[in-house]
């Protein structure tokens, strides 16, 4: 039985087949990654700005290099500027850290902000970091501004949190965010996880009273809880009308409408003036799919016929109250003189909607954050030094001709930055190596008497807590002409504080 023949093979076909199972091997394995290599080329937008969602949001962290919206491009290139000076100081030897600030900068109609306040806040923060890098408030370390963009409804903020936890040990050394957008559970997600990493944080414009307590947090606008007691200030003080009906949101997320409500149910009934609530509170739900919560509004005209109120105090979103006043213009009562009184959400408001809202023969006053007018009428509650960066002809005119800064939203956002400057300026004390954000955030609680932020909407001095002590609170009346007229300066107990 003869063995069997051994088959071999050429040296040369030996070594094609050895080359081609290693090309396979390395092709197995690039393939893939080179996939995924397009696919993360594709959903970068510029370095710390990716696409995210189904409307692919390009959302992240800047220094100015991305703009993220057509409309945000003359501000974000000042800011650009300054940060590159800030960047070629450095090279010399000058000392800096950065501030970031944090909202929806990309937004849809899901959002209570709108384009203009959004830009008009940048362009606030500038103005304070340009005033403690090189202006009237020069001061060191200097200041690099990141604007980080969590996407419409802050739907994207775990990324863009991720993006500034990691800009705390890189070259841009962050120890503080501000900003942090509206009242939302998404925005209080992102503010916990921010604190929990070591920054400080100061929100601009965040009014929910629940919002407190958080450690490094301060805000520099009031609680809604004082937002509705300054509403009562001014009705018990300044008018004749005792009666009222509170109209709210009822949907869960919004803290915002919820603490409006109850603050201010609970703070215009008193028997002694004469002053109470006529009705129990009428609620829609804005959560509701579909708008259906267009519809609730509807019914309430005729509700409101029955009672009567002077006063109807509208706890919702400024998007709800355009709809809201909408369906008051249909009432039967016409006879009936409503005067409605909202909160500072209508600072939302474009001017369009604004002139749109009293053609309906309403009275609408809300309780703002904010308003240039605020120093002249009364100089003793604002800081000059700041304030005057905002009147006409001043220096924010000078550098945004053609814009109109009617909400407020520039001079929140100032004093919001400015507040973490003053933090990183008095930290500064032990040498630019102390300023970290546990140091700047510790010095939020010594920011009281000769200490208190001099902002342009107030003298700020922080409780422990993180809110502002009696925090000075402009009642503004809408005009046809699209604007917020100044009424009175007011805050929860009446008077807010001067200065020292």
């Amino acid at each position: 039985m003869s063995g069997m023949r051994r088959l071999e093979w050429p040296l040369h076909i030996v070594r094609r087949v050895v080359i081609g199972v290693v090309v396979l091997a390395v092709l197995a394995v690039a393939i893939p990654l080179g996939i995924r290599w397009i696919g993360d080329v594709r959903a970068r937008c510029d370095d710390g700005v990716v696409k995210r969602g189904e409307n692919k949001e390009c959302v992240g962290v800047t220094d100015g290099s991305y703009h993220f919206a057509g409309h945000l491009a003359a501000v974000v290139k000042k800011i650009k500027e300054e940060n590159d000076k800030v960047s070629k100081e450095a090279e010399e030897g000058e000392p800096y850290v950065s501030v970031a600030y944090l909202t929806s900068f990309t937004l849809t109609n899901d959002d209570s902000n709108s384009e203009d306040s959004v830009r008009h806040e940048l362009e606030g923060a500038y103005l304070a970091q340009y005033r403690h890098n090189r202006g009237d408030l020069a001061s060191s370390p200097k200041i690099r501004l990141l604007i980080a963009n969590t996407g419409s409804s802050s739907a994207h903020w775990n990324y863009t949190v991720d993006e500034l936890i990691d800009r705390m040990d890189s070259a841009d050394k962050l120890v503080a965010v501000t900003g942090l957008g509206p009242s939302t559970d998404p925005n209080l997600e992102a503010l916990r996880k921010l604190s929990k990493s070591g920054l400080a944080t100061v929100a601009s414009t965040m009014t929910a009273t629940n919002i407190q307590g958080i450690s490094g947090f301060v805000r520099v606008s009031p609680t809604n809880v004082d937002e509705a007691y300054a509403a009562t200030a001014y009705l018990k003080g300044s008018t004749k009308l005792r009666t009222a009906v509170v109209v709210q949101d009822a949907a869960k997320t919004n803290l915002y409408a919820a603490t409006l409500g109850t603050a201010f149910t609970e703070a215009f009934p008193d028997k002694k003036t004469g002053h109470r609530l006529v009705a129990e509170r009428m609620t829609f739900d804005s959560s509701v799919p579909g708008g259906a919560w267009k519809n609730e509004l509807r019914y309430f005209p005729a509700q409101l016929c029955d009672t009567r109120p002077q006063v109807i105090y509208f706890a919702g979103r400024g998007r709800h109250l355009t709809n809201f006043l909408d369906s008051l213009a249909n009432r039967s009562c016409t006879d009936h003189t409503f005067t409605v009184l909202a909160g500072d959400d209508t600072s939302n408001l474009d001017r369009e909607q604004i002139a749109h809202a009293v053609e309906n023969d309403v009275t609408v006053l809300f309780t703002g954050l904010a308003h240039r007018d605020m120093w002249r009428a009364d100089p003793r509650r604002v800081s000059e030094r700041s304030a005057r960066y905002f009147q006409q002809g001043g220096q924010m005119d000078e550098w945004f001709p053609t814009d109109d800064r009617y909400d407020g939203q520039d001079i929140m956002a100032h004093d919001a930055v400015l507040t973490a400057a003053e933090g990183i300026r008095m930290a500064a004390i032990g040498g630019p190596d102390s300023v970290t954000g546990i140091t700047v955030r510790r010095m939020f609680h010594q920011m009281n008497g000769p200490q208190q932020v001099a902002g342009a909407s107030g003298f700020i001095s922080f409780q422990n807590n993180g809110n502002p002590r009696n925090k000075a609170v402009p009642i503004l009346r809408l005009n046809a002409q699209g604007r917020a007229e100044l009424v009175e300066v007011s805050s929860a107990q009446g008077k807010p504080p001067e200065g020292q």
